[in-house]
């Protein structure tokens, strides 16, 4: 998988066993720990049970997936580093978690030990925070965040390119099924959001897709609603036509014009209370879910919403 060109990914750690030496051991042992467990198998073509324990090591290593890395390292040609590391004997192993050594042993040892070894390794890795990715995830995590800023630039051509080419990898993955859904939604086609979304599993708990859902319902609802400038008319002839007011504010939410429309269903509030049995505070707070708590829009308007409350 390489997603790297197309969606500036950034992180790829390389194969997971990887012979490397003194030059080279910043890159593969010290920089891959930080996000990969990674084991340094210290032999040489002379050690009799090296020759035993590194294929177990391998054996081990390419079973986890991608969970933990193997860097072997030929002492021969390498004896500076094996004596920085305090070498004496080999096979030698040290894990390295988080860019420094955290355990380690000497001499060969069963491919179930091995197992034991690592999975120590990755649960530490796990409690220190350390990411256990594997390089196609790191570049899945960072083409998925490459498409988010995208999306946030409003340059919905190259968000849903990068959605897209994840989904070739991942097909059901769930942040790149909402980016699309969520850059044909921007763009206006509605039909294809919904959708797109209808292939989220049925028991996927996505709050993103669930907010997503309330927008499209409330661009729907917005749709049916006519001509905005007659209803600035009406409302210009009769400033209590809370109908068209509320139908301006729904229309206003639809254009992306959230504040505009948050104020709109603010001053119903102000001017009527019990109108629609508090259906304007109840359409506010709808749509401040669908906006998502961090919006501008939902901190202004909720600011503006305790105000009217609380005055």
């Amino acid at each position: 998988m390489d997603l790297t060109m197309n969606a500036n990914a950034t992180g790829a750690q390389g194969a997971l066993i990887v012979d490397s030496s003194t030059a080279n051991f910043q890159a593969d042992v010290i920089d891959a720990s930080r996000t990969t467990p990674v084991l340094v198998d210290f032999w040489a073509p002379w050690c009799g049970p090296c020759k035993t324990l590194t294929p177990a090591l391998e054996r081990v290593v390419t079973a986890l997936q991608g969970k933990v890395k193997l860097v072997k390292i030929n002492v021969d040609e390498n004896q500076a580093l094996a004596g920085q590391l305090g070498v004496q004997s080999i096979p030698t192993v040290f894990g390295f978690v988080g860019g420094r050594p955290v355990d380690g042993f000497m001499g060969a040892i069963a491919e179930s030990e091995i197992a034991k070894f690592c999975q120590k390794l990755i649960d530490g890795a796990a409690r220190a925070g350390v990411k256990n990715q594997s390089e196609g995830e790191s570049q899945i995590e960072a083409a998925l965040e490459g498409a988010r800023q995208a999306l946030e630039a409003e340059d919905y051509e190259r968000a849903y390119q990068i959605y897209a080419l994840v989904l070739q990898h991942v097909p059901d993955s769930q942040p790149a099924l909402v980016g699309v859904a969520t850059v044909q939604f921007k763009t206006g086609d509605l039909e294809a959001a919904k959708q797109t979304l209808a292939m989220l599993p049925e028991d996927a708990s996505n709050a993103d897709g669930e907010a997503l859902a309330r927008a499209i319902a409330l661009a729907e609802e917005a749709e049916k609603l006519g001509d905005p400038e007659a209803l600035k008319t009406r409302l210009a002839g009769d400033p209590d036509d809370h109908a068209a007011r509320f139908d301006l504010a729904m229309i206003h939410n639809a254009r992306g014009e959230k504040l505009e429309a948050a104020q709109a269903l603010i001053e119903i509030m102000r001017r009527d209370r019990e109108w629609r049995e508090d259906g304007a505070r109840l359409k506010l707070l709808e749509l401040f879910e669908a906006w998502g708590p961090k919006d501008q829009a939902t901190m202004k308007g909720r600011r503006l919403l305790s105000a009217l409350l609380f005055r």
